[in-house]
């Protein structure tokens, strides 16, 4: 008989974007600190099958997992804080889970039953739950939205149900709420934190712990009115608040004995969690002793969380190097010839990210441009490798029509062009693929990336042969240009299968461009090697 997986059940009440997710992955880093197998699981009310058609305005970033599930964003922060690759089963939505229950019906699995939320789609939520918890000691699972929100009810009566079924002692009720401060009163106000636990009581949970999210402290006299509103115990009162950067979090919960409760309710012993690690490079964050500033050049620049994973990825490399790394957010569409150089002239290294469509191009052509020429550190990842392709065509090789497909259907040079001619044109390869919803082809996941030998890729990562890195894009460099490249000085360093996986600059200081995501598997105590290289550059550039 295998073990039972103990549950640790994460709400949010009063308002979203409280930080769920940076909680429940502190409480995860804790807790394999420990020694414990630790795995989270993100359920998502929305009907959204997955986020992948989602806009970024709508969503923020997708995050991919090496068997290609597009994903919620929290999941990235699961993985970066458990420093552990996660799969399909750590996610799913509303949407996800209707569609697999209805399949079941049209097969006849039910045998003609009514279908109905309540067993149904709850069954369906709880082995979703189970499944993912499959040979782990515990399993967090995060709750999506707010509670008294219509579309989370089934989930809510999901883990009720799952609780009852394990007992007390392998499963326990953690809430995230707000506790906000009134400036005119000068108080913090407990009222919306007890509506909130109220609401769950009702639909019969009774939290185990609160963590209570302020922009300030808690006093011993607040903590123990929402201990004893809330019914919970004193010492499951836990403030989170604002703080300098989200890696300090789970150092503050274990500041404040979080564990001693959670393992007195799950009976998991005594814990003693090793730190020391995640101390230093969360000390390094805060006061860092070098600085660089690089220029991010993008299109979503006022919508941040569209690159959440990459910056957090500059993050772990700015620590890992000691270094402070100032962004310098360069919004695309407003780049041209006139003021290119004064936008450029103080920066340290230029990075161009990956997106889709058109808009923005231009400006990033120019800031590659800037840097090619300059002898400035540069990254391109995903389409910002393409467009270096694009721009050294153009301006180096004297390709005038150079373009992608993406950008012009009838180009006569597609420098860039879609994965389904590479698949006709290389029909004995073995390209895994995904068709998307919309209907393109896309190249979804982790994939083997194989170095040139003595090359600056070859150096970042340690002389490796090969490499698995993350990908999710429907166009590929068009290797047809790859003599003339190389003749002229850009190296391409990185193949898959006839693929162009990487490209570098010859004699240049740093110039590289991937067409994978690096960002996608960078974490706090392992950072990716070429976000790592390209802040090293940079910060070599600035002295």
């Amino acid at each position: 008989m295998s073990k039972q997986t103990k549950y640790i059940f994460v709400t949010g009440g009063v308002l979203s974007s409280l930080g769920k997710g940076i909680a429940a992955a502190s409480i995860g880093t804790l807790l394999k600190n420990s020694g414990l197998k630790v795995s989270i699981l993100k359920a998502d009310p929305y009907i959204n099958v997955d986020p992948g058609t989602m806009s970024p305005l709508e969503h923020g970033e997708v995050f991919v997992t090496d068997d290609g599930a597009e994903t919620d964003l929290d999941l990235g922060h699961y993985e970066r804080f458990l420093d552990e690759s996660l799969s399909q089963n750590n996610n799913f939505t509303t949407g996800r889970v209707y569609s697999t229950v209805i399949e079941k019906e049209r097969r006849g699995d039910y045998l003609g039953k009514t279908i109905q939320v309540i067993p149904h789609i709850v069954g369906e939520i709880v082995e979703r739950i189970k499944r993912a918890g499959e040979g782990k000691d515990i399993l967090i699972v995060e709750i999506g939205g707010t509670v008294g929100d219509i579309e989370g009810l089934p989930f809510l009566e999901a883990i009720r149900a799952l609780r009852a079924e394990v007992g007390r002692k392998n499963g326990m009720f953690i809430h995230l709420t707000l506790i906000p401060y009134i400036k005119v009163a000068g108080e913090l106000k407990t009222k919306p934190t007890q509506h909130s636990v109220g609401e769950l009581r009702r639909i019969g949970i009774s939290p185990d712990m609160i963590i209570c999210r302020s922009e300030m402290p808690l006093n011993r006299e607040l903590k123990d009115k929402i201990a004893l509103s809330c019914g919970v115990e004193k010492n499951c009162v836990i403030e989170s608040v604002d703080s300098a950067s989200i890696y300090q979090i789970p150092l503050a919960f274990l500041k404040q004995d979080i564990l001693t409760p959670i393992a007195e309710i799950l009976e998991l012993g005594e814990l003693k969690p090793d730190m020391s690690v995640w101390d230093s490079l969360v000390k390094r964050i805060i006061a860092p002793t070098e600085a660089t500033t690089i220029a991010f050049v993008g299109k979503y620049i006022d919508l941040k969380e569209s690159y959440k994973s990459l910056t957090e990825s500059i993050i772990h490399a700015g620590a890992n190097l000691d270094a402070r790394v100032n962004l310098k957010w360069v919004d695309s569409e407003k780049v041209d010839s006139e003021n290119v150089d004064e936008i450029l002239k103080d920066v340290d290294g230029v990075l161009v990210a990956g997106g889709f469509g058109e808009r923005g191009v231009s400006g990033k052509i120019l800031a590659i441009k800037y840097a090619r020429e300059h002898d400035l550190p540069y990254l391109g990842i995903c389409l910002g490798m393409q467009l270096a392709l694009i721009e050294f065509a153009r301006n180096v090789l004297k390709i005038e029509d150079a373009n992608s497909v993406e950008f012009n259907k009838e180009c006569k040079n597609p420098i860039i062009y879609l994965i389904d001619s590479f698949i006709d044109a290389h029909g004995k390869e073995q390209i895994r693929t995904h068709k998307s919803p919309l209907g393109g082809t896309m190249r979804l996941g982790a994939y083997e990336c194989e170095i040139k030998p003595k090359t600056l890729l070859a150096q970042i990562y340690n002389n490796a042969k090969s490499v698995k890195e993350r990908h999710r894009h429907r166009f590929e460099a068009n290797p047809k240009y790859k003599p003339d490249y190389e003749k002229a000085g850009l190296i391409i360093s990185g193949e898959s299968k006839g693929l162009v996986e990487a490209i570098e600059l010859k004699g240049h200081k740093f110039f590289i461009g991937v067409q994978c995501h690096p960002e996608f598997t960078s974490r706090l105590t392992k950072p990716n090697p070429t976000i790592l290289g390209f802040i090293s550059a940079c910060i070599k550039n600035a002295k």
